[in-house]
């Protein structure tokens, strides 16, 4: 084949992308069919989040684009087809309308109800556009979870009452001219009384929900089970070939998972961050200036004679560093020798000097060059703790400067939760798929969270870094109490290999859970004691 031919095979098979309307009409085309992101989301192998974001402007690329815009001009021609049946009618409707509008306004002024549209997620307020998506009807009435009393709908996945009169935990907040009081409706349900500690709470319009509802659904779904049984089912039983499938959609699924978990939680994920110059890649393979304090540590020094070492492996580090101190919102910038634990980011620190190497991996990690270096939450807690009284292993490093938000440690706790407990079920029921595919979806979730192309849905960078620091810290403690039960520590490895001589049964538990350790390998060093 000639250049010529070459580019010629290239032209005919450049195609140019297809055209999308603007953001806002890709929402209203969604909203003029009643579909929420959720059932577009299902029907494009996406997660809803991908949906809102290509709603608000980005736009998609690929097959999956084509599938976008296939759905987009459906959806405009539906709509328009429908409005055209409606022509003919229109004037009469729009007496209909009138009519039914001013019955309405005199059964308020007569009755003293409020026909204004129902909040759905806080009582008393008009709902939002992005509230509408999350309403669904429900088949047969459930326990509010603001009031307990039956309830015909769900919102964001939780039975609620869209009408606040119907609810018994908040009153209208509307203002309005008093109405002579009513008896009850024969068919409507007594309201319950707010009880008098929330009666401020109901009055200010802010929604109260009972202590033991807050994060409770109806039915708990099992989207990983579901996803494995479709696997399976695909590829008639083929294991091999459905967990390359589920391992393949890994990413967006665990994405999938996270909008899941999410639900009812306190705070909002913010998934594009600005983020500082020292979390961004300093060149386009580069890395950024966070140290992460990987150790890579070996014993010096043997005491003599030969010794059996067990190589210990720790399961799922990466699933159970997702519990750690991750900031919220945008970092801020401070300056000053100064931590506050309500918070967590990035900090350039002078490190103490280390003069347990000879039994204890340093805790910064094996790190040749002196000076001030960028470290994690994880990594400065670390060492604020060892140098406390109750360790007193070193002394505190000094913080130059810190970049941090507002911070807690359960902001993936339900995520978490849902991987581990899938996780352990895998393996009571022997389960690889299962297992191999939760493997996927943690570990691909954390390396992808940075400024990755294979996850475009979230961004934080200092996220990846602070969970996977939090990882090599639980490793540093496991040497930590090896060491503390009268183990001897011989090696400390990445994130989940630790080297130990002695009865380490005695110390850890063994088995595959995530709190437990399993062997990995075991091997002779040194020599035997000469004999005469």
């Amino acid at each position: 084949m000639t250049d010529f031919d070459a580019i010629d095979a290239l032209l005919a098979g450049a195609r140019k992308e297809v055209p999308l309307p603007p953001a806002e009409e890709r929402r209203a085309l969604r909203d003029g069919l009643s579909l929420s992101r959720a059932q577009l989301a299902q029907a494009l192998n996406v997660s809803p989040s991908t949906v809102g974001g290509w709603e608000s402007g980005r736009d998609p690329s690929g097959e999956v684009r084509e599938k976008y815009a296939y759905f987009l001009e459906g959806a405009r021609a539906k709509m328009a087809a429908a409005a055209a049946e409606e022509a003919p009618d229109e004037e009469g409707a729009a007496e209909e309308a009138s009519d039914e509008e001013g019955a309405a306004e005199e059964a308020s002024d007569e009755e003293g109800v409020d026909n204004t549209p129902a909040r759905t997620v806080s009582a008393g307020q008009e709902p939002g556009p992005a509230d509408a998506d999350d309403v669904e009807a429900l088949p047969a009435p459930q326990p509010c979870v603001l009031c307990g009393q039956p309830a015909s709908h769900q919102v964001a996945g939780f039975p609620q009452h869209l009408d606040p009169a119907d609810c018994g935990t908040a009153e209208r907040t509307h203002t309005r001219e008093p109405a002579p009081p009513q008896r009850p409706a024969p068919d409507r349900e007594p309201r319950r009384p707010v009880p008098a500690g929330r009666q401020d709470q109901a009055a200010r319009g802010l929604r109260v929900v009972p202590a033991g509802r807050r994060l409770k659904t109806a039915d708990t779904p099992d989207p990983i089970g579901s996803a494995v049984t479709a696997a399976l089912a695909a590829h008639c039983g083929d294991i091999e070939a459905a967990t390359a499938a589920l391992v393949k959609r890994a990413i967006p699924d665990a994405m999938a998972l996270l909008d899941e978990t999410r639900k009812g939680g306190r705070y909002d994920i913010v998934a594009h961050p600005w983020l500082p110059d020292i979390l961004r890649k300093q060149t386009a393979r580069g890395a950024d200036q966070i140290w992460e304090g990987r150790p890579k540590w070996s014993r010096s020094e043997l005491p003599p004679g030969e010794h059996e070492v067990t190589a210990l492996d720790v399961n799922g580090a990466y699933l159970s560093a997702l519990k750690t101190h991750l900031p919220i919102g945008r970092l801020e910038h401070s300056a000053g020798n100064h931590h506050d634990r309500r918070r967590a980011g990035v900090h350039l620190i002078t490190p103490p000097d280390w003069e347990h190497d000879a039994y204890l991996p340093n805790p910064i990690g094996s790190r040749d060059e002196p000076g001030p270096l960028w470290v994690t939450e994880p990594t400065l807690r670390l060492l604020l703790r060892l140098a406390g009284p109750k360790h007193a292993l070193c002394d505190p490093p000094q913080i130059h400067e810190s970049w941090t938000s507002g911070a807690t440690e359960s902001l993936l706790e339900k995520f978490r939760v849902a991987l581990k407990d899938a996780r352990e079920r895998a393996i009571t029921e022997n389960d690889e798929v299962t297992l191999e595919y939760v493997k996927a979806m943690y570990s691909k979730f954390v390396s992808t969270m940075g400024e990755s192309n294979y996850n475009r849905e979230i961004y934080r960078t200092d996220w990846m870094h602070l969970i996977r620091s939090q990882a090599f810290v639980n490793l540093w403690w496991k040497a930590h109490r090896a060491y503390d039960e009268g183990l001897m520590v011989v090696r400390a490895m990445g994130t989940d290999e630790l080297h130990v001589i002695g009865d380490w049964r005695a110390v850890f538990p063994e088995g595959r859970g995530v709190t437990e350790m399993k062997v990995k390998d075991v091997y002779t060093v040194g020599t035997p004691a000469a004999t005469d």
